[in-house]
């Protein structure tokens, strides 16, 4: 699916994609952060149906409701079809010595070839965090990768 993102002027940027249907859906991000969720008829997709402006908590909360679900099953069909490779959640614990420390920190690929797909704050999934993602206590990370490799990802999370 395509997303198209436009940058407007003195407002922020849109960033929408064509349904099904013909309808378009966006997210209208202002240069001041707040947010708006965006429906376009199909007869004028410059005009807007329908727009419901979003808090952060409420933005966290429709990303979660959309797309945990979807996560969730990719990972579990992805795991179904490789074999060797297996999914495991592991916390960030307060004794962590990763808490407070960004993903990179870890060097988790290149100690262990495992990959952190996933991390999951207050119900909230982060997919694909970058290497400047900052985990805290609390954080259910998500790691694919061989039985071992999982074993040794785990220590390091628990011990350094």
């Amino acid at each position: 699916m395509d997303v198209e993102v436009t940058r407007l002027p003195g407002i922020g940027t849109k960033q929408e994609f064509v349904t099904g249907d013909g309808r378009r859906v966006g997210v209208l991000t202002h240069r001041d952060g707040h947010r708006e969720l965006l429906l376009a008829g199909r007869d004028d997709p410059d005009a807007c149906v329908a727009t419901v402006p979003l808090s952060e908590a409420e933005c966290n909360a429709l990303g979660t409701l959309l797309g945990a679900p979807n996560l969730v099953a990719q990972l579990q069909d992805q795991q179904r079809e490789v074999e060797g490779v297996s999914t495991a959640q592991f916390p960030i614990t307060d004794g962590s010595p990763y808490a407070g420390r960004p993903l990179a920190d870890t060097a988790m690929r290149t100690r262990t070839a495992t990959s952190i797909v996933a991390v999951v704050r207050d119900h909230v999934v982060s997919p694909s965090p970058r290497p400047d993602f900052v985990f805290a206590a609390g954080d259910l990370v998500v790691i694919v990768g061989t039985g071992d490799g999982l074993k040794q990802a785990a220590e390091i999370l628990e011990n350094g």
